[in-house]
């Protein structure tokens, strides 16, 4: 009489597993809260060394003489103020090439040597009567920290701190300085629904009067 062999017991998954599938369920609960906050956004304020630039600085004998900006990440700037956000500066530096960049680009609000960037952002909030849940902040470094955690949706390079990669809700997969902000950009108008009729837009532009034109 031949007895029958007992099932074996399911295997337990393997530390790595657990570890991969936690890192996923992290990641999806992560986009859902930022795709929520993509859907009240109404104010986007930036950290500039690091996040609008590389974090390079040139300095001559004058003072600082150079920053190198993305015209990619200035033609995105351009798409979302004209997809109606307010778009705002905070830097903790004070230079006229910001000054100078923010022009070109139609910002309106330009904060600079600021030390407490929680709370400029705060102010300026206050200020434009929207509520800080409607905000976000993009930045690179742990002076950014504080304005990241009192905004609806913080941002981050992907070549930021870890640190700061590790509070943001959305973190680019472009480093600072080179598309992190066009990146954004082009993912905020997708969530919002409009990102497909801009490419359209621009495929059917050809340079009559009327056809998009904008600063990057």
């Amino acid at each position: 009489m031949s007895s029958a062999t007992p099932p074996s017991a399911p295997r337990a998954p393997s530390p790595r597993a657990t570890a991969a599938a936690a890192a996923a369920a992290a990641a999806a609960a992560a986009a859902a809260v930022a795709a929520a906050a993509a859907q009240r956004l109404r104010l986007l304020a930036l950290d500039v060394d690091g996040t609008l630039t590389d974090g390079s600085i040139c300095i001559g004998p004058s003072g600082e003489a150079m920053k190198v900006f993305s015209v990619r990440d200035g033609f995105g700037l351009t798409l979302l103020r004209e997809a109606g956000l307010e778009l705002a500066l905070i830097t903790g530096r004070r230079s006229a090439i910001v000054e100078q960049r923010a022009a070109e680009l139609h910002i309106a609000h330009v904060r600079q040597g600021i030390g407490d960037k929680a709370a400029a952002l705060r102010a300026l909030c206050a200020e434009l009567a929207i509520p800080l849940e409607a905000a976000a902040f993009m930045g690179d470094d742990w002076p950014d920290l504080p304005a990241m955690r009192i905004a609806g949706l913080a941002l981050a390079p992907a070549d930021a701190d870890p640190l700061v990669r590790a509070r943001a809700d959305w973190v680019a997969r472009a480093p600072g300085g080179q598309g992190a902000v066009r990146e954004f950009a082009e993912w905020w108008l997708d969530q919002r629904g409009l990102l497909a009729g801009l490419r359209e837009r621009w495929l059917r532009a050809d340079g009559t009067p009327g056809a998009p034109a904008a600063p990057a």
